[in-house]
């Protein structure tokens, strides 16, 4: 059944420090990026009863999220976010997921760049 209020948990500037980047000095230090993730959810039931077992625990989702990035080597941004779409549909499988990564620091004269991706459950394969 889809949710026609696209319900959503979210969380924003979620720092974690990793290493990323395509250049040899990128392969050699951790670098901090900052994550927003939005998930898809149906807040209708936990609205009703106040249960935390009828909704994702963003605390949760942070935590998932955290270890994964901390843990990862990718090169490309693109790629990391697509891994961290895969990690919270076979996790918690929400019905989509948007998320945006920046890499503060990264263009010379921007505060910041990154990608940002969405992805519906019909996405990842079965």
């Amino acid at each position: 059944m889809s949710n026609p209020h696209e319900d959503q948990i979210y969380i924003h500037h979620l720092t974690v420090d990793t290493v990323i980047g395509v250049r040899p000095w990128e392969r050699e230090v951790r670098q901090t990026l900052i994550l927003d993730l939005e998930l898809g959810i149906d807040a209708a039931r936990a609205g009703a009863n106040d249960a935390l077992e009828e909704t994702l625990d963003y605390a949760e989702v942070a935590r998932l999220v955290t270890e994964f990035v901390e843990q990862s080597e990718f090169q490309l941004l693109e790629r990391l976010a697509q891994a961290v779409a895969e990690l919270l549909h076979e996790r918690l499988a929400p019905p989509w997921v948007r998320i945006r990564i920046a890499k503060p620091g990264a263009i010379a004269n921007a505060q910041e760049a990154g990608v940002v991706i969405e992805r519906r459950a019909g996405d990842f394969p079965s």
